[in-house]
């Protein structure tokens, strides 16, 4: 696990970008931290079912907090690190970066730890290929 507060880069692979738009904001011009965690699921679930070959389900997120508000217009990048590999289930970091025009650089947003699980057609678990 990185520490939240001093990671200089973003660990793992990119494995989505997205723009925060209006839309997704509360009246402030914050983007709501649900629509947020929505599209970190969205960011593990493609590292999680590419190495389950297949469909995954969520089954677990741990250990999130958010560092900094993320302002509407922010380029967001979600980064996935593989943690861990099981019989059917992969445990997944996955970090927000926020490259907004207002900051120079990119600025950690928050990382959270989650779990998958391989599911055959029918949602029930399956073992993962090796």
């Amino acid at each position: 696990m990185h520490d939240i507060d001093k990671d200089p880069v973003p660990a793992g692979e990119l494995a989505l970008k997205i723009t925060a738009l209006p839309r997704d904001s509360n009246s402030f011009g914050d983007i709501y931290g649900g629509w947020l965690v929505s599209q970190m699921d969205v960011a593990g679930t493609s590292t999680a079912s590419r190495i389950a070959r297949g469909r995954v389900a969520t089954v677990a997120i741990d250990r999130m907090g958010f560092m900094v508000p993320v302002p509407v217009g922010a380029q967001l990048a979600f980064h996935s690190h593989v943690l861990e590999v099981g019989r059917s289930s992969v445990k997944i970091c996955v970090e927000v970066w926020s490259e907004d025009l207002a900051h120079d650089g990119s600025r950690k947003v928050t990382e959270a730890i989650f779990v998958f699980v391989a599911i055959d057609d029918r949602g029930r678990t399956r073992v993962i290929p090796s």
